[in-house]
Parts: structure tokens; C-alpha cells; sequence
């Protein structure tokens, strides 16, 4: 082992904390713990923003100076919840905010953060949405292997916009082309997300280790017969309709009867606060709304329902720490919810009235006490087994050269044709993507093929002639 070079990886993903999005908190986990295994040299790339995109998305008006200055907010964030860091690099991108989206794009050709030297592995976090506007090298050319990470229901988002179907139709299309040609392998987190070339399903996520802590404490008391849970049923999730709210108030509103003893806190901030409180508040439930704050918050220690029918999810957070902390969760039998169904807290429902059924259940029993296996598996630990697993970046074999495994890995194809056909696909994305007008139409921020001389300053980028 002595001598031997470490493989390199680099984490590109699309959003940095302090925005709390799954795309900030799950690569930054990823990076940690891949870090922590201890066979692989780390590098995190996240998007800097400038100041007036900071305003735009950054909670309570945070901002940063420096990206210097932003990575030590991002290390002592993530020291507070798993302990002594291990080592790795976190490295900025220029990103623009599109408001139209709701999503940081990136400004120029973000391979070129890592020089060619250290261009092993590359995680594209969100594959498609780095790679729709990519314009510059070749991700397949620059590193030997590229492994995307599918976090994001874009078709069903897009579907419930106006003309969301043909909007959607054609997503489709554009997100398996951009995934070919740029990813060897795409590991989609479940089922819920569209079927790209050469795509496996395996959950690659884990839980902040806090919520396994408060679960181990409900545990304890469970099984001193001690009451573990004080408090009834809670939703948590960004205030936006398409977040499960729709689902949630229609189910309540149809039910109401059935559902009198139900009394439930709803707790979220977002564009849609005011319309999902005040239909909230027309029914004749007992029906709480809340401003949006962190999970781990001693205030959901004592819930015992988490009650969650989100079906855009790909695979949701909230419904993983709630079952590490302990709690019966009541969700749809949908492929997003896949990975839960081995856990005997994780209660399904297909119907409106099992759901009723399901719900009123659970508020009158106790949750079962989770074994060391099932909280094993909600773990960041289990979660980058799964991945090492499955992105096949085991370190057995020199990286720095061309092996017979590097090709094995790849196996796009051994004819020669599917191979000219690839490149010929890459040359044509590579063109079209270069030609700002065509850029514009299929939704780029303008003026993106570079960053701005502005965000090279920031980054302390020499600006190029």
C-alpha cells in the first residue's frame, strides 16, 4: 500500500451551502465521507455566486466576500455535525442564478477547475443540469471516468408548469443525449427519475449523523418503556406547492371527518407560504403552519408521525431522518419511496382511505425501535459503500494510466462506429452550446459562455485575453 498514488476524485455539483438544497448538503456528505474512507483524494467543486445572486438565494440575507471566506462557513457547518473534518479540498466555479429556474447554472467551461494532472474520477452531481450548457472540453475526454449522480424529478417538476407535457416530452429527449455523451455511468438515487443510458438504481445518500444520534436516545427510552414520543403529527419541506402541499391539503381536505382527532404541525418557508397557510386554515382541522427550520431542531424530537405524500422527490431527506430519529412515517407507495420499504416504521399507502387508515393507526401505537442494521443503512458510511459499489472507483488499480479495466469500466461500446457516433454527438452538442443565441432559446442565463470579469475577481481567476 505504501507509495502507492491515491485515486482523485472531484464533486461537481450545482449549489453550495448556505442554501439548504439537497444538491449543497449530499455531495458536501459525499466529499466527507469518501475523504474519511481514506483511499481517495477529495476535491468538492461548488458554484460562487456574486453578491446580488447571494441576495437572491442565501437565507436571511447572507453573504460572503470571499469564496475563502464562504468555504470556512461551509467546513465549520459540516464540523458541527460530524466531528473532526477529514481532508478535502472544496474548490468554486463561477454560477449565475436564473430565477426562471430556480437553479444556479454554471459561467464557462467548470472542468477547467481541475487541472489535467489530477483529472481522474469526476462525480457530476445533477449530470444533466451541468451538462445541458456545457460548452468547452469533453467531460469523457478530460477525466477517465464520469460518474453522474441523478438527484432531481426534473420531468415531473417541468409537468406541472403551463404546457408542462411538451415541455417535459422534450426535457426528456435532451437530458439522456447530454448524459450520454458526457457520463460513462449514472447512478439514479430511485426509480422516480427518468431512465438515461447507462443508468443503475441504488440510493448513494445517507443522513446527517445527528439524526441517528436522536434516533439511538428514542431508542433507549422505547425500550425502557419510557413515553419516547409526546407530540402527534408533522410535515416539514420548502413551502411550495409541487413540495407535497398539494397532495397533503387535498388528502386533509377530503378526509376531514374521518380525520377530526388529527392535529398536525406543518412547518416550511417558500414562494407559496401564504396560499398553503390560508388553505390550511379552511379546514376544519386542527392544522398548524410554521416558519421552515433545520430538522434536527430539538422542537421534532417528540413528534411520532412524520406524514409526507410528496411524489417529487427522487428520494427524500426528510422521510430518511425522520425514520433515524425513531418516528412512523406515512407516505405513497411510489418508487421515490423504495429504499423505506424495508423499515417497519415506513407506513404505505396506495388509497386516500388507507391513508386515513394508515394515519389515525399510527397515532394510536408506538413506533417499532430500529436495529443496528436499518440505522447502518441510513448512514453516510452505508451510503458511500453503495456508491464506491456501484460507480466501480474501488481502488485496486493505478488510475495514471491507460488500463484494460479502465476500458471495461467505460464499455460505451467495442465497435468503432458507436464510438464515432458518440463523438460526432459531442462535436454537434459542443457547437450548438458555443452559439449564444442557440444558448438563450433552450433556457441559458445570457452571457454565460464565460464567467464575467466580475466573478473572475472574486475568484481570483487571471482574466484571459
Amino acid at each position: 500500500m505504501a507509495g502507492k498514488q491515491q485515486q482523485r476524485v472531484a464533486i461537481f455539483t450545482t449549489a453550495s451551502l448556505p442554501w439548504m438544497t439537497g444538491t449543497a448538503v449530499n455531495p458536501l456528505f459525499r466529499a466527507a465521507y469518501l475523504a474519511k474512507a481514506g483511499n481517495w483524494e477529495v476535491t468538492l467543486v461548488v458554484p460562487w455566486l456574486s453578491k446580488a445572486d447571494q441576495i437572491l438565494v442565501y437565507p436571511n440575507k447572507m453573504k460572503f466576500s470571499s469564496p475563502t471566506e464562504q468555504e470556512a462557513y461551509v467546513r465549520r457547518w459540516l464540523e458541527e455535525r460530524i466531528g473532526v473534518l477529514p481532508g478535502f479540498d472544496i474548490k468554486f466555479y463561477p454560477g449565475k442564478f436564473s430565477t426562471e429556474k430556480r437553479s444556479i447554472l454554471p459561467a464557462g467551461d467548470i472542468s477547467e477547475t481541475i487541472s489535467d494532472d489530477k483529472a481522474d474520477i469526476a462525480v457530476l452531481e445533477e449530470p444533466e443540469h451541468l451538462t445541458w450548457y456545457h460548452h468547452g472540453r469533453r467531460w469523457k475526454t478530460k477525466f477517465q471516468k464520469v460518474i453522474g449522480v441523478v438527484h432531481t424529478n426534473y420531468l415531473e417538476y417541468v409537468k406541472r408548469e403551463k404546457n408542462g407535457y411538451i415541455s417535459a416530452f422534450i426535457l426528456k429527449h435532451i437530458n439522456s443525449w447530454v448524459t450520454d455523451i458526457y457520463c460513462h455511468k449514472v447512478i439514479r438515487l430511485s426509480a422516480a427519475t427518468q431512465d438515461v443510458p447507462r443508468s443503475v438504481i441504488c440510493n448513494v445518500h445517507g443522513v446527517n449523523p445527528k439524526f441517528i444520534e436522536i434516533g439511538k436516545l428514542k431508542h433507549q427510552q422505547l425500550c425502557q418503556k419510557e413515553q419516547a414520543f409526546f407530540k402527534g403529527a408533522y410535515y416539514i419541506g420548502k413551502m411550495v406547492w409541487s413540495k407535497g402541499y398539494t397532495e397533503l391539503l387535498q388528502l386533509l381536505h377530503n378526509h376531514q371527518t374521518e380525520l377530526s382527532g388529527l392535529k398536525m404541525e406543518l412547518y416550511g418557508s417558500g414562494e407559496d407560504s401564504d396560499e398553503v397557510k390560508a388553505s390550511a386554515e379552511r379546514l376544519s382541522l386542527d392544522i398548524r403552519v410554521y416558519p421552515g427550520c433545520d430538522h434536527g431542531d430539538s422542537i421534532f424530537h417528540d413528534y411520532k408521525v412524520f406524514i409526507n405524500p410528496s411524489t417529487t422527490d427522487v428520494v427524500c431527506t426528510t422521510t430518511a431522518e425522520a425514520l433515524a430519529m425513531g418516528k412512523i412515517v406515512i407516505c405513497a407507495n411510489h418508487p421515490s419511496n423504495e429504499f423505506f420499504k424495508r423499515f417497519p416504521n415506513c407506513h404505505m399507502y396506495n388509497t386516500e382511505k388507507e391513508f386515513v387508515r394508515l394515519t389515525m393507526k399510527a397515532l394510536s401505537q408506538e413506533p417499532i425501535p430500529l436495529s443496528d442494521e436499518l440505522r447502518h443503512e441510513l448512514s453516510w458510511e452505508a451510503a458511500t459503500e453503495r456508491f464506491v459499489r456501484v460507480a466501480d472507483i474501488a481502488p485496486t488499480k493505478s488510475v495514471g494510466q491507460q488500463a484494460p479495466s479502465s476500458q471495461h469500466f467505460m464499455h460505451i461500446s467495442p465497435e468503432e462506429l458507436q464510438k464515432n457516433m458518440e463523438q460526432a454527438s459531442a462535436f454537434f452538442h459542443n457547437t450548438i452550446s458555443g452559439i449564444e443565441a442557440a444558448r438563450c432559446v433552450f433556457g441559458a442565463i445570457p452571457n454565460t459562455l464565460q464567467p464575467d470579469e466580475q466573478q473572475c475577481k472574486e475568484l481570483g481567476w487571471n482574466l484571459r485575453g
